[in-house]
């Protein structure tokens, strides 16, 4: 028999397994903190990727006007319809 320390034992023993799920729970809610938090930091970059995408478009514009009125329209800017027909179309290969 284990006499009155047992019960102290098995308190200890309770608290111990209480404690392990407790770890174990806060575990699973901070993994899914981070799932999140990647999932935010994926899509601000996303976010960040086409501001600055079209920061360049425009910078671009600006300075083909700004070459265009410099030079009297002797070199006039482009249009987009312009600079996409310029552009090579990917080739697709069929198997």
């Amino acid at each position: 028999m284990l006499g009155p320390n047992s019960s102290n034992e098995e308190r200890i023993m309770k608290l111990n397994s209480l404690g392990a799920a407790s770890l174990l729970a806060l575990s699973l809610v901070m993994l899914s903190g981070c799932d999140q938090a990647e999932k935010s930091a994926q899509q601000l970059l996303g976010k960040a990727t086409e501001t600055a995408k079209q920061a360049i478009d425009d910078t671009h514009q600006a300075a083909e006007q700004a070459l265009s009125d410099a030079t009297k329209g002797l070199i006039a800017p482009k249009d987009k319809e312009q600079q996409e027909e310029k552009k090579p179309e990917p080739t697709s290969q069929e198997t």
